[in-house]
């Protein structure tokens, strides 16, 4: 728990939670599946100042906005669109902890893609949240210390401050809108440098770490075509809940099942074949069985969730044909494992194939080589 709270800030603190990869497990946390991630090299950077006013106040230096947030049961987004972070974390935090009344100036700076799928939301929600429970010592709270005692707990906590679930004795609300799980915040608040971990959702736990190799790098091109929590994209992604919740619900009849059998089977195969067979593979440096295995993720997420663009699919399949060990596509980014010492090369051409196929989303793509890395910190 050390890297969540304790603190005891009276000067400016500074945080660093970084994005997350799924490498597989697609849409499956939400609906007590399991999945593989890691927390990456770029990240929010995150300077907080407490004051003794019951407000939030964070300043996107990117963006060159502010947004001003009462810590109030009440509170809600304002004309920024990504104000109803803020205010989801103020909001939640406020009803479920009203003895705590400190509010927090950040100063957020940020070299993570936004609206790609490294979680850049979740991020944003994590070091607010952070922030606040350091300015509140809620390290010295018994409320907090009987229901978040540990970083999984917080990561599942923040979850709920996102998705509006309920956690513990704490009610629901409206969080952001996307009925999701809690997979992203737990891939950035639990992640361990230089590793991938296997976690199972509802409850969470983590199942096991697997040492990513030393000679090889994740390479990921972030598409250019825009994933948000909001919006058809959001309509999109909450119909993939709904099935899975509608089917683990009241017995259903043969046919209501048979018409999402191919869900099921989605389900099924990440759950419990993919991802423990990459996290094999990857352990035994068998990266033939992993490409093939993470080959199934990748066409099961076209055939059957139905969630890929022509611009995600090129790109998976160009890195696999360019000698990736294995790629797939996680909200509008795809992942490549590469060679190290081939890794400029490697996405210099990749790039290139990318701008020749589809040169008005490549114009806005972004692209980057990195590593496992560690989880949500507060930097001495």
């Amino acid at each position: 728990m050390a890297a969540i709270a304790g603190g005891g800030i009276h000067q400016p603190t500074l945080y660093v939670v970084p994005g997350r990869v799924e490498l597989v497990g697609k849409h499956v946390d939400y609906a007590g599946g399991r999945s593989l991630t890691c927390a990456i090299e770029a990240a929010i950077h995150a300077r907080a100042t407490p004051h003794d006013e019951p407000v939030l106040r964070v300043r996107d230096a990117a963006r060159g906005q502010v947004v001003t947030m009462p810590l109030s049961s009440s509170a809600s987004a304002g004309r920024a669109l990504w104000s109803a972070y803020v205010a989801a974390v103020a909001r939640r935090f406020a009803r479920d902890f009203p003895q705590a009344r400190r509010g927090v100036a950040l100063e957020i700076t940020s070299d993570l893609p936004q609206s790609a799928g490294l979680s850049s939301s979740s991020a944003l929600i994590v070091a607010i949240a952070m922030a606040l429970i350091d300015a509140n010592h809620m390290e010295d709270d018994d409320t907090w210390r009987a229901e978040v005692p540990d970083a999984l707990a917080c990561a599942e906590y923040f979850a709920a401050m996102e998705t509006g679930a309920p956690y513990g004795p704490f009610a629901g609300d409206a969080g952001v809108g996307v009925r999701g799980g809690a997979q992203d915040p737990i891939a950035i608040v639990c992640a361990e440098a230089g590793c991938v971990s296997q976690f199972h959702y509802k409850p969470a736990r983590l199942e096991r770490r697997v040492v990513w190799p030393d000679a090889y790098v994740m390479a990921i091109a972030v598409s250019g075509v825009h994933s948000t929590k909001t919006g058809n994209a959001r309509d999109a992604y909450n119909r993939l809940s709904d099935q899975m919740q509608f089917l683990q619900g009241p017995r259903k009849s043969t046919s209501e099942v048979l018409g999402l059998s191919d869900r099921l089977v989605q389900f099924h195969e990440e759950t419990e074949v993919i991802v423990p067979g990459v996290a094999d593979a990857l352990r035994d440096r068998d990266f033939a069985a992993m490409g093939t295995l993470v080959d199934r993720s990748q066409d099961l997420a076209e055939r059957v969730l139905g969630n890929q663009v022509p611009e995600t699919v090129h790109l998976a399949r160009s890195a696999r044909a360019s000698g990736a060990v294995a790629a797939s596509a996680f909200g509008a980014a795809v992942w490549a494992m590469i060679a190290e010492d081939h890794a400029e090369a490697f996405v210099a051409a990749w790039r290139a194939r990318y701008a020749a196929a589809f040169p008005h989303p490549a114009a806005r793509a972004s692209w980057l080589v990195t590593r496992p890395a560690g989880p949500a910190r507060r930097v001495p």
